[in-house]
């Protein structure tokens, strides 16, 4: 989690919210990293998560040599609870876990407002560890949303 929100501090360098991203191979080695960068590129889809999803699947690609997009065996730890988006993402690469800081009570998609990812109806479902760092994690947010003049 604090790879995570180190990724998380770098967002606001160009006015994105401060959301950090991590995907850890089988082996617990870090495949890819991300942070927020909707405002930087322009993007809506550029949500930490999404981002780092990809790269570790093109990690993984150039890895093996096999154009392999399945995630089966890693873990995304991000620093807030995934949105039905990045919800999506998750169940469709096939991660076998996600591991979430802040919970996110507004578009929350594992767990506070919807559950998306531990949707029964689903071909995947990943575990989910919720609460991981979150005094640090919803700080990194406050900050952003609520700055303190001094």
């Amino acid at each position: 989690m604090r790879l995570a929100l180190a990724e998380a501090e770098r967002a606001p360098l160009t006015g994105d919210v401060p959301v950090g991203a991590v995907v850890l191979g089988q082996d617990g080695a870090v495949l890819a990293r991300a942070c927020n960068e909707r405002e930087a590129t322009g993007d809506p889809t550029a949500h930490a998560e999404v981002l780092a999803v990809r790269r570790a699947a093109a990690a993984l690609a150039a890895a093996t040599g096999a154009g392999e997009w399945r995630l089966t065996g890693c873990t995304l730890v991000v620093t807030l609870e995934p949105c039905t988006m990045c919800a999506g993402a998750i169940v469709l690469s096939r991660l076998d876990r996600v591991v979430y800081g802040a919970p996110d009570p507004k578009a929350g998609a594992a767990g506070s407002l919807w559950d998306l990812v531990r949707d029964r109806r689903l071909n995947h479902r990943p575990e989910v560890i919720a609460g991981v760092l979150p005094t640090e994690s919803a700080a990194l947010l406050t900050r952003f949303f609520r700055p303190t003049d001094y």
